[in-house]
């Protein structure tokens, strides 16, 4: 692997790439810096203007709308269902003006989206669909990868998911009309990449573009998580069903959710998480698992919501559902490291809580 002047021994970048792309449902696979980097691409790619709109749910990370946000789009926010907490596909089509430009879908928990509907949305109003897949590789709906519905997904490699490189993301291209040109923008908007394949004397400026290319000291990282995706998913799903057999007799007594899994959906295993009754129950479980050294968490805080949200984006009816969520959400501790006798005294310290 020289693509940067630094050989890794016994690494071949084009393995993890192969191994991204099989696993996202067969797209060109391009590794970046982050998602967040993957997302900004995208925003490139579609060629966001100001004043372009770009649908999303408010319940996600800062980087869905912020990458859009940078080109001077505007993120129109939208409730989530109550099951699921992804995207509300039935209010898509009320946010869509003269001046949308993309929608964007989160797989939330590596829980796909209904895609089915999302997509015929997409169709008939002739809009491209961008799945922000960071929770949701090896996830699929209907027996297709989730990354393989839309023109474009995005993936993460952060210290949180399932497969890390600590940072770390990957740009599925599913269009073909956009993979020289996300190659060219990854690349700083050069066309460097045909040089360095003898299909150019010499490489120049031609796009928009910046430097977002995944580190080389990272691709063994991830190609060696890649090749034990199998070993690394079986143990996400046997803490997930944990969780939810511990838990589910305790979870209906106290009137608390846990996640939901639709039959055409299967999950990636990335999170376990707990709707709680009310903001202050959420505060009060919380406070009594990390007294026990149990570190659970909470996000996201509605996008709609927030100062620059509030700013430069607008909202679908106020998104109930979001602002109800994100007071209650409670997320268990979950990583690859966690034992089952761990695992079990987080559910114990939960079922000593008298809430």
């Amino acid at each position: 692997m020289e693509e940067t002047g630094v050989v890794i021994a016994g690494t071949n970048k084009e393995d993890a790439v192969s191994l991204l792309a099989e696993a996202s449902g067969g797209g060109r696979a391009l590794l970046t810096p982050s998602c967040t980097a993957a997302l900004e691409m995208s925003a490139l790619l579609l060629d966001i203007e100001p004043g372009d709109e770009v649908i999303m749910p408010s319940f996600t990370f800062v980087s869905t709308a912020s990458a859009f946000v940078l080109r001077g789009g505007v993120p129109v926010f939208v409730d989530i269902r109550p099951d699921t907490l992804n995207i509300d596909e039935s209010q898509i089509e009320q946010a869509i003006t003269d001046r949308t430009k993309a929608i964007v879908v989160v797989h939330y928990a590596g829980v796909g989206c209904e895609m089915d509907a999302i997509c015929r949305i997409a169709e008939k109003h002739k809009l491209p669909v961008i799945e922000d897949n960071a929770h949701g590789l090896f996830g699929k709906y209907r027996g297709k990868a989730l990354g393989s519905f839309g023109s474009l997904a995005t993936l993460s490699f952060h210290h949180t998911k399932n497969f890390s490189t600590g940072e770390g993301g990957a740009l599925i291209v599913n269009d073909p009309d956009l993979m020289d040109r996300a190659e060219i923008i990854r690349d700083k908007g050069t066309n460097r990449s045909r040089f360095l394949k003898g299909m150019e004397e010499k490489y120049t400026w031609v796009d928009l573009g910046s430097s977002f290319l995944m580190s080389d000291l990272l691709v063994p990282v991830l190609e060696e998580q890649l090749r034990r995706a199998d070993e690394i998913q079986a143990k996400r799903k046997a803490i997930w069903d944990r969780y939810a057999s511990g838990l589910g007799e305790w979870a209906e007594e106290k009137g608390v959710s846990l996640p939901f899994v639709p039959e055409e959906c299967e999950s990636a295993w990335h999170l376990h998480y707990m709707q709680m009754p009310d903001h202050e129950s959420r505060g009060e479980l919380l406070d009594h698992l990390n007294e026990r050294g149990h570190r659970a968490t909470f996000h996201y805080l509605p996008l709609d919501r927030s100062p620059v949200g509030e700013k430069v984006g607008r909202s679908i009816d106020g998104c109930p559902v979001t602002q109800s969520v994100s007071s209650r959400l409670l997320r268990l501790p979950f990583h690859n490291g966690l034992e089952a006798e761990e695992q079990g005294r987080i559910v114990e310290a939960v079922k000593e809580w008298r809430g």
